[in-house]
């Protein structure tokens, strides 16, 4: 037998592989085939097209409506435009409110490619500040200092074109008041959302704005409206105006003369009231101390009341020519009716005397134009007495005691009056509203009832609104006042106003007369009533009310100077001589010519 097989050893076996054993392929190369990869990146296709059908189906089917919503929330929008107030003009065309464009200066120090002190001394003359307050404001923060606030569109302009990269102009509208003071109790002012907060601004809202509707526009890629989806007449404007019937002019002369009198017996305020008595349309409502409306925020609150409708005062002895019109009216007297004035008398225990009592005592029997040129107290109360209580008392409510004369200004009044049950039950109420106290109003219902002695006894509105008007002066819309009311005839109005006039001719208000004119009025000097009750000992209110040309009455002109100082300080010396500054101004401006009869004028004045 031939040799056995001799076993292999483990190198032998490595390098001579048995038969049938099965091959080792590695994964790098099984990675490198052409087909293995293929099916890969088929598979990963696969994959990633079955993802965008789901989220496609998902976009276009599923969320369809809520992303087609979004969409055209983005690119659509909608603008209101910003539309100017209407300006506010006199009655003779003056501009006393209009909205201008002005611009607030932002500073954006980050964004600077030059020096801040070089920027600053470039800025400062533009906007009347020193450099160096400029340079330190750039120092406040890196972005969104603001610098200055309602820049003109000049400056504006002169900034822009200083190319200075990180100087930002954003413009706004402001209302600007050229007249500043001079009308600010009528105009009132608007804040900083354009919003009325006094006067017309605030009562005559409705006009003052021009209303215009949202309107929907589409915008492109980049933000910005495509023009052909701007609807015509997107921004056209009204020219219409709001017309006053106060007169600037007239105004100006009532404030000055005003402001005199005030300086001079160092009174606390006063105020000038000048009524078309035809119609009721006011040429003047003047106040001071004012405020300027371009400024507001530099004023208390307490500024911003017009006081000559908004607070109540006891009118004193200008109240007594309407007493005597109702005693006349009821037939309780006669114009030709005599009176016994004995100085002094006492109702109900309380003592009531005329105010030169100390010097002159009694007058003894006299008239009732003697009562109003000598201011009698007593011989009121005597001339109030024959009137039945209970028929006083209804005239009092029928002239508007207790009520608002309903001016188209904001915040006016409510008088103060008795109930009817205290004025019938106590003659005291009735003797002390015989001379005008006792009760409370303001001073333009005096002005009111006043107009009344003077257009024949009809009761007027009062206003300063004329209408809205364009460019050309043509009415758009005009207020629809209410109807004068009858209150008393006119022969007792003649027979009062007649009464009136030797009030001026030889009375207490000699210091209102003007050579040549017929001129009615009536002097008051009245205690300062106190909240808490009684009144104040040493304040008092004085006034003078004037009613011109006697014949044929036009205007009434009114003057309250509130808490003047000194002995001499009473409405012949305080008042009066303002009424006659304002009524010499209307004689000039509405060129009244001279009365054809001027009867039982002094010389002395």
């Amino acid at each position: 037998m031939g040799n056995p097989p001799r076993s292999l050893s483990a190198h032998q076996s490595r390098r001579f592989p048995v038969k049938n054993r099965p091959r080792r392929i590695d994964r790098a190369t099984l990675i490198e085939r052409p087909t293995f990869r293929l099916m890969l990146v088929w598979a990963a296709l696969v994959a990633g097209c079955a993802l965008l059908a789901v989220n496609l189906f998902r976009l276009q089917i599923v969320q369809a409506k809520q992303l087609q919503a979004r969409a055209q929330e983005q690119q659509m929008v909608y603008m209101r435009p910003f539309i100017p107030r209407r300006q506010i003009i006199d009655r003779n065309g003056t501009v006393l409110a209009l909205d201008r464009p002005v611009y607030t200066l932002f500073a954006h120090p980050k964004l600077f490619k030059e020096p801040k002190p070089a920027i600053a001394e470039k800025l400062a003359p533009l906007v009347r500040r020193s450099a160096a307050d400029l340079a330190k404001k750039f120092d406040q923060a890196e972005t969104g200092v603001r610098m200055e606030y309602a820049l003109s569109e000049s400056t504006a302009d002169q900034i822009t074109n200083l190319q200075i990269d990180g100087l930002e102009l954003l413009q706004s509208q402001q209302r600007l008041y050229p007249q500043q003071t001079m009308a600010a109790d009528v105009l009132g002012y608007v804040n900083d959302d354009h919003k009325g907060q006094a006067g017309l601004e605030l009562s005559q809202q409705a006009l003052l704005e021009r209303l215009s509707k949202p309107v929907r526009l589409r915008r492109m890629g980049d933000g910005s409206l495509m023009p052909d989806q701007v609807p015509g007449g997107f921004l056209n404007l009204d020219d219409w105006q709001l017309q006053l019937t106060v007169d600037s002019r007239l105004q100006r002369v009532a404030i000055n003369a005003l402001q005199q009198q005030v300086k001079t017996f160092n009174a606390k305020r006063g105020t000038v009231i000048v009524m078309d008595v035809q119609d009721g349309s006011l040429l003047t409502l003047a106040n001071t101390p004012s405020y300027d409306p371009n400024q507001y925020f530099n004023y208390s609150l307490d500024r911003f009341k017009n006081w000559a409708l908004s607070d109540l005062y006891e009118p004193g002895s200008t109240f007594k020519p309407i007493n005597v019109a109702i005693a006349l009216e009821t037939g309780s007297i006669k114009p030709d009716s005599a009176f016994y004035d004995e100085g002094q008398i006492y109702v109900s225990g309380w003592p009531i005397q005329n105010f030169d009592y100390s010097t002159s005592g009694g007058r003894g029997s006299i008239t009732l134009t003697e009562i109003l040129e000598y201011s009698s107290n007593v011989g009121m109360v005597h001339v109030v007495q024959q009137i039945k209580p209970s028929v006083y008392y209804t005239w009092l409510k029928r002239i508007g005691m207790g009520a608002t004369v309903g001016i188209d200004l904001p915040s006016e009044a409510t008088g103060q009056f008795k109930t009817q049950k205290t004025f019938l039950e106590s003659p005291i109420e009735r003797a002390t509203t015989a001379f005008g106290q006792g009760f409370s109003l303001t001073p333009i219902h005096l002005a009111q009832l006043h107009a009344v002695l003077a257009n024949g006894g009809k009761l007027v509105t009062p206003h300063v609104v004329r209408g809205l008007f364009d460019s050309k002066g043509q009415p758009y819309w005009q207020p629809n006042l209410p109807a004068p009311r009858p209150i008393f005839s006119k022969a007792t109005t003649q027979s009062v106003l007649a009464m009136m006039e030797t009030v001026v001719s030889k009375g207490t208000g000699k210091s209102a007369q003007i050579p040549g004119y017929r001129i009615a009025g009536k002097t008051g000097t009245a205690q300062k009533a106190n909240p808490n009750g009684g009144y104040f000992e040493n304040a008092k209110i004085t006034s003078f009310v004037g009613i011109f040309p006697v014949e044929a009455p036009r205007y009434v002109v009114l003057a309250v100077v509130d808490e003047p100082k000194g002995g001499d300080a009473f409405g012949s010396t305080v008042a009066a001589p303002v009424v006659k500054a304002v009524m010499e101004a209307l004689i000039s401006l509405e060129k009244i010519p001279p009365s054809t009869v001027v009867s039982g004028v002094r010389g002395e004045g």
